[in-house]
């Protein structure tokens, strides 16, 4: 792989983020995933399209890497997000049904995820990183909103069926309340969709690494079901362009309402 990431600078003071977009892996990585680890199940299918022009001037940046090769939104020390929970860790052994996705004999040794963290997961947060210092330095604030999706239905990590919007400050803590309740309530009133704020998912690594409202920075996770922009949560997994017409106005509403906090929370 050549690219690991695509960066898009704007003039915002919103970063959004894709760490789960990605489908690339070496061709030696590649090689070692078993039939079920090569149908990328665990992808955040077609997000960066869901969001693609709804704030034209937030500052994206992507990785091209898919997550099985190393997550980009776990912890580089290998910390759980969820103790006492089913996940899977920063270079999954598993998919989020709980089945083995590497050939036997051929799972990622400790001198493989040493050797990914160098070359895919630190770049990554070094450009994210830097992107957040750049629109923080130009705005006095900067928002990181992390762009994540899900199948709606994994017993493996929750019971039941996840609702549309899931929203994750690790309990208030990585944002002003104002874009909390902001989210909150544009979700809430979304019609036809449901929302919970800090369920099952309270914001992965990346926003609880980024999120010191303290600072100017405020970070924020909005983890969507795939049912409500895909045609299928399966293979071929594809984009249902009539479902994400009816749920990217609510997104393009919650992204220019942050975008309107973080210039009122100028330091």
């Amino acid at each position: 792989m050549s690219d690991l990431f695509e960066v898009s600078r704007g003039s915002s003071p919103v970063i959004l983020g894709f760490p789960h977009t990605g489908t690339g892996a070496p061709a030696d990585i590649e090689a070692r995933l078993n039939a079920n680890g090569r149908l990328l199940a665990d992808t955040d299918w077609h997000i960066h399209e869901l969001y693609a022009g709804l704030l034209p001037e937030a500052t994206t940046v992507r990785a091209t890497f898919h997550r099985y090769v190393i997550d980009a939104n776990r912890d580089p020390e290998g910390v759980t997000l969820y103790p006492g929970q089913n996940t899977t860790g920063l270079v999954p052994t598993t998919d989020f049904d709980g089945k083995r996705i590497w050939n036997a004999g051929e799972e990622p040794s400790p001198a493989d995820i040493a050797a990914r963290l160098e070359a895919f997961h630190r770049p990554y947060h070094a450009a994210l990183a830097a992107e957040v210092a750049r629109v923080r330095q130009e705005h006095g604030v900067a928002v990181l909103y992390d762009c994540h999706s899900i199948r709606s239905v994994v017993p493996f990590l929750f019971e039941g069926r996840l609702p549309d919007f899931n929203i994750g400050t690790d309990m208030g803590r990585t944002c002003d309340p104002k874009i909390e309740a902001a989210a909150v309530e544009v979700t809430a009133n979304a019609e036809g969709f449901t929302s919970i704020l800090n369920g099952r998912f309270t914001g992965g690594w990346t926003t609880r690494h980024y999120g010191r409202p303290e600072s100017g920075v405020h970070a924020i996770q909005m983890e969507l079901a795939q049912s409500s922009h895909l045609a299928a949560e399966a293979p071929p997994f594809a984009y249902d362009g009539a479902r994400a017409d009816r749920l990217r106005p609510h997104l393009k509403t919650l992204l220019e309402r942050i975008e309107q906090i973080a210039f009122g929370l100028k330091r």
